[in-house]
């Protein structure tokens, strides 16, 4: 089953909706964003996520020392990475790792052969800032690549109406979504419950929780 990854959650609600309706992952973005969360913030967030739940931070081009307090204070399972981080740098951090690739172009699949990472992301070029501007890229780029083994996460422009389309055109492990759930900039709760009900295909016998 495709697994599913909730990104730039700030509040217990947000939390609660995507760990109550089948998330996998949790994603905090410690990077330059709209979404940005202190340490502080995350580490009190964390604290809602189940432990089946995996707790993924996200950086762009931090020190290996930052990104290292800040995993052992909040708890992450997962780093995930935006920027220009080398495949060296990825083998230093000693937690799995998730590394980002835009995709504009097929030959921009080629880089990842370097990496030695736990999931590769694939997603469409950056907007404002690094990760992705909520527009998906052209998913026919990845069919025609040969990924042999590697873990491929899917992201940018996936809503609860084309999760379904992505999933059985790319066949990635999971997808990844941050916009795609949200309303004028927030998280929706029925959008969180939406998408992972469609991402799963209505798993649970077409059941969705609603707590909040």
């Amino acid at each position: 089953m495709v697994q599913v990854k909730i990104c730039g959650l700030k509040n217990k609600e947000a939390i609660e909706a995507a760990a109550n309706n089948g998330a996998d992952f949790i994603g905090f973005v410690f990077a330059k964003s709209k979404r940005r969360v202190t340490k502080d913030e995350a580490t009190k967030l964390a604290q809602y996520v189940p432990d089946h739940v995996k707790k993924v931070g996200v950086f762009v081009n931090e020190t290996s020392e930052n990104i290292q307090a800040i995993a052992r204070e909040v708890g992450l399972d997962y780093i995930q990475l935006h920027g220009d981080e080398t495949p060296e740098f990825c083998k230093e951090l000693g937690l799995p790792v998730i590394k980002a690739f835009e995709v504009k172009e097929a030959s921009d699949l080629d880089k990842i052969s370097a990496y030695d990472c736990a999931y590769y992301l694939l997603d469409s070029p950056a907007g404002k800032y690094r990760g992705g501007s909520g527009e998906t890229f052209d998913w026919s780029i990845v069919k025609e690549y040969d990924f042999l083994s590697k873990k491929i996460l899917l992201a940018g422009g996936l809503r609860a109406d084309n999760i379904q389309k992505a999933i059985a055109e790319v066949a990635p492990a999971g997808v990844d979504v941050s916009s795609g759930v949200e309303t004028d900039g927030e998280k929706d709760l029925e959008k969180i419950q939406a998408f992972l009900y469609a991402a799963k295909k209505g798993d649970s016998n077409g059941k969705i929780s609603t707590t909040r």
